[in-house]
C-alpha cells in the first residue's frame, strides 16, 4: 500500500501536466498560454486582471507580483485555485473573476508613507556582498522599494500607478496609489522569532515542482490550502526527495559562501551576513533535514520563477512570511 506522501506525489504529477497541456490538445504549449481556451472568460482589462490577481493572491494562490498583466503565475494561480475549490474545468476564469468582484470592489487604495518605515531604510548599503558583513541589517534601499515589497508588486507598477509621482524619491508624508490588498508589513516581523511543532501546522506537507517552479501546501487530508511562486535550485543542485523541516526563524543572519552558491561545495572564504529584507534569504528560514538547505525568502522578489539559487528554494518575502501560518517544523517536503 502507498504510503499518503507517495499518493500525493504521484497525484501532483498529474496535476503537474495539467498547468503545461491545455486540454484541448496534447502537443506542449508554454506556461503562460494555460487558460487561452474559447469560453474560458480570462479578463483582458488591466483593472479586471489586477482584481484577480488581488482575490486570489489574498486567498494565498500567488499570481506572483502583483501588476494588472496577464503572465504565466497567474494562470498558474486560477489552476490551483480551482483545483482546491473542486471545480471541474481548471481552465474556466469565471469562478475566479466572479469571486474576485465580489470581494475586490476597489483594485486601489491611497497609501501614506509613514516616517516610521525610514527605519528600514539605508541608501548607503552596498551592493558587494563582502561588505555586507559591515552592517547590522540588510535594509530596504530606497522607501520606493519597501513600499513595492510592501503591497506585492514592483517598482515599474508603482509607477504606472502614479504616472505624476516621481516615484523614486519617495518621502514619509507622501500619498500614493496602490494596489488594495492586505501588505507585508516589515515592521510586524518579529526578530530571530522561532516556530515550534503544531499539531495541525506539523502534519501539513510541502510539495515543491523544480519545473513549474511552483510550492504548493496541502493538509493532511491531501487538500491544497495554498500555493506560491518559487525559484528552485540549479539543476545539479536540487536535492530531490522527500525532507522534513527541522526548524523556522525569522530574519535569519545568513553565510555568504561564493564557492558554495556557484558549486555546491563550502568554500574557505565566506562572509556573515546581517538579517533584513535585502538580505539573499529574506525575512524567514525554514531549514530542510537536507543540510544546508530551506526554504527561504529573497531580496529580489522580481526574480521569483526565474532566476536560480544554489540548491535552496525562494519565495518571495511577501509569501514566506506566510509559512509559519501553513506549516511548522516536521512538516513534509517533497522536493521534485
Amino acid at each position: 500500500m502507498q504510503s499518503a506522501s507517495m499518493r500525493l506525489y504521484h497525484g501532483l504529477i498529474a496535476l503537474s501536466l495539467l498547468w503545461i497541456l491545455p486540454a484541448a490538445t496534447a502537443q506542449p504549449a508554454r506556461a503562460r498560454d494555460l487558460g487561452h481556451k474559447p469560453g474560458t472568460s480570462v479578463p483582458t482589462l488591466p483593472d479586471d486582471i489586477l482584481r484577480v490577481q488581488i482575490f486570489l493572491d489574498q486567498q494565498m494562490f500567488g499570481p506572483g507580483k502583483v501588476d494588472g498583466a496577464l503572465g504565466e503565475f497567474t494562470y498558474k494561480a486560477v489552476v490551483n485555485y480551482n483545483f482546491a475549490h473542486g471545480h471541474s474545468d481548471l481552465y474556466d476564469w469565471t469562478p475566479v473573476v466572479k469571486a474576485a468582484r465580489a470581494q475586490v470592489p476597489n483594485t486601489t487604495a491611497w497609501h501614506r508613507v509613514k516616517v516610521e518605515l525610514l527605519q528600514f531604510i539605508n541608501s548607503e548599503l552596498p551592493e558587494k556582498p563582502e561588505l555586507w558583513q559591515n552592517y547590522k541589517y540588510m535594509a530596504y534601499r530606497t522607501m520606493t522599494e519597501l513600499v513595492a515589497e510592501r503591497f506585492h508588486t514592483d517598482e515599474t507598477f508603482l509607477q504606472k500607478l502614479n504616472p505624476r509621482v516621481n516615484i523614486d524619491h519617495l518621502a514619509p508624508g507622501d500619498e500614493i496609489v496602490v494596489p488594495n490588498l492586505a501588505p507585508f508589513k516589515i515592521e510586524d516581523v518579529h526578530k530571530y522569532q522561532a516556530f515550534k511543532e503544531d499539531p495541525t501546522l506539523t502534519s501539513h506537507i510541502v510539495v515543491i515542482d523544480t519545473t513549474e517552479r511552483m510550492g504548493a501546501v496541502y493538509d493532511a487530508g491531501e487538500h491544497m490550502l495554498a500555493a506560491f511562486p518559487i525559484t528552485p535550485g540549479k539543476p545539479q543542485f536540487i536535492p530531490r526527495g522527500q525532507w522534513k523541516v527541522v526548524n523556522m526563524t525569522t530574519t535569519p543572519d545568513f553565510r555568504y559562501d561564493k564557492q558554495f552558491l556557484e558549486q555546491g561545495t563550502r568554500g574557505s572564504a565566506a562572509y556573515q551576513i546581517p538579517p533584513g529584507p535585502n538580505s539573499p534569504v529574506g525575512i524567514l528560514w525554514a531549514g530542510l533535514s537536507k543540510s544546508g538547505i530551506g526554504l527561504h525568502g529573497t531580496a529580489s522578489p522580481r526574480t521569483i520563477g526565474r532566476a536560480q539559487s544554489a540548491g535552496c528554494v525562494r519565495f518571495a518575502n511577501w509569501d514566506a512570511i506566510r509559512l509559519p501560518d501553513l506549516i511548522r517544523p516536521g512538516s513534509t517536503v517533497i522536493v521534485r
